[in-house]
């Protein structure tokens, strides 16, 4: 008997005399808390102090006049006439209508200033890198892990490329939308639904509208 009420006691109420102890739920590696938002933070941070220096930077000659300099539908901004040619056109041998979309925003705000089509750039890879973070935060729950993925992708040379030169707007958009498909097909896999399987499929044709490339991507998801 007194083993039995010794069991129920330590079970679950406390015996006279000793204080509750509350037992609080563990933390769910899923969960984003605050050192996930400092760590994203300091992702942010880093990844503009190393790249913000594009401002300065000029158009090159390669690429660049196609897509933005000598063009004229880009040039003229975000029109009518320009979203019609920009859903249909093969110029520059590809067709990405979200790219060109974005060269005619960029071209409406900032002209020929080179700066500011750069900038929006690292902007967009500033995003990827903390959509990479959380995306891995998700589907592994390790932090640290994470953090460290997330910030070699963000400061690797070989994105130099994809940064610092404006034609390239096309691989930084698609990884933007390829990245939010990874996040939306993470949560359909948790829970599968027609929606959350909508959402994954609307996120790849946007990739896909900035880079046909991402059309892998089904197999990244396998």
């Amino acid at each position: 008997m007194k083993k039995q009420r010794r069991a129920s006691g330590d079970g679950g109420t406390a015996r006279h005399g000793e204080i509750p102890r509350v037992v609080r739920p563990a933390q769910s590696t899923k969960s984003f808390g605050r050192t996930e938002l400092l760590i994203a933070g300091a992702l942010a941070v880093t990844t503009l102090a190393v790249y913000g220096q594009v401002i300065s930077h000029q158009f090159i000659s390669l690429d660049d006049d196609v897509y933005i300099g000598d063009n004229v539908m880009v040039m003229g901004g975000l029109t009518l006439k320009g979203i019609a040619w920009a859903s249909t056109t093969f110029h520059a041998a590809i067709w990405h209508p979200l790219t060109w979309l974005s060269h005619m925003v960029d071209s409406q705000l900032f002209g020929l200033n080179a700066g500011g089509h750069l900038f929006v750039n690292v902007l967009i890879h500033v995003f990827n890198t903390l959509l990479l973070f959380v995306f891995l935060k998700r589907v592994t729950g390790a932090r640290w892990g994470s953090a460290i993925v997330a910030a070699l992708f963000a400061l690797h040379p070989l994105h130099v490329e994809s940064v610092a030169w404006a034609a390239e707007r096309k691989d930084t958009l698609s990884t933007f939308f390829g990245l939010l498909c990874l996040l939306a097909y993470a949560r359909y896999a948790e829970k599968p639904s027609r929606k959350k399987y909508a959402l994954v499929a609307a996120w790849l044709a946007l990739g896909l509208m900035a880079k046909p490339m991402l059309v892998s991507w089904p197999f990244v998801l396998l």
